[in-house]
């Protein structure tokens, strides 16, 4: 099976694009496969607020592979990890990470190219996806190399150091580049012409929020959501503890899935 939802999940990048959401548990996973989405990624954000802590290495590495564990278990479909900076200070165990997150039975991963809030060196950083494809070979594992060019900000080009950086990611064995923090239609259009691979937006991320159709007719083949489901889901809780706590009224229930139909929907 395994195998199979890899060939899967690598044929969705040969299309015309395809919406990949992003689950923090079992659960939000399941929902996910039900509404019909082809595969489905993790949120390294999610899962560390539903685990009550912040993003950005919070959370431990054997920690955020049993979260991911749990998700491959509860579906039926290909799942891809996100697996932050890959949870390792060198190359070697950057290389190990990605051995145990596909023993969880994942079928891709993503691996950023920061740490501690500043850019890795791209020749350290094309090392460091080197011994991740080593540990995954292709057609086993969809290898998505993250840049924060753009996410990261300050001086330079992003457009020119974003590009420069795919080429080296994927001369080290990238599938796919991952590009955050690009939010204009001009910029994204010119990003797909540059690279020559399937091109990753996050969507929602900023306040200029592209949709998905849109974002296929620049020619972008992935489109994810981060923690983006997450937060709404979060946002749905908080407005109903607020009224709960506040005036006491139950206005937050109109419109809630019965407890019977969660019930089914989690059966089986």
């Amino acid at each position: 099976m395994p195998n199979e939802h890899a060939a899967e999940f690598l044929e969705l990048h040969s299309g015309p694009g395809f919406v990949l959401p992003n689950a923090w548990d079992a659960g939000s996973a399941r929902i996910l496969e039900q509404a019909g989405f082809a595969a489905i990624a993790t949120t390294s954000a999610g899962v560390a607020w539903s685990l009550g802590v912040p993003d950005g290495g919070a959370i431990d590495l054997r920690r955020m592979l049993d979260r991911v564990a749990e998700i491959v278990a509860a579906v039926g479909v290909p799942v891809t990890a996100d697996l932050e900076a890959g949870y390792g200070d060198t190359a070697a165990e950057v290389g190990r990470t990605v051995e145990l997150a596909v023993a969880t039975g994942v079928v891709g991963g993503n691996l950023e190219d920061t740490r501690q809030g500043v850019l890795i060196d791209v020749d350290e950083a094309a090392e460091r996806l080197a011994a991740a494809r080593d540990a995954a070979p292709r057609g086993t594992f969809v290898l998505n190399a993250r840049t924060d060019a753009y996410f990261m900000g300050g001086s330079g080009d992003p457009f020119r150091e974003t590009v420069g950086r795919a080429h080296r990611y994927l001369d080290a064995g990238a599938d796919c580049i991952f590009v955050p923090g690009v939010n204009d239609e001009d910029s994204i259009r010119r990003l797909v012409a540059e690279i020559p691979a399937p091109l990753n937006i996050v969507a929602g991320l900023s306040s200029n929020i592209i949709d998905a159709p849109t974002l296929f007719s620049l020619g972008v083949k992935r489109v994810s959501l981060g923690g983006s489901l997450a937060r709404v889901a979060i946002t749905a809780l908080e407005r109903a503890a607020r009224e709960l706590a506040g005036p006491g009224t139950l206005g937050f229930l109109d419109g809630a899935i019965s407890y019977a139909e969660v019930q089914r929907r989690f059966a089986g």
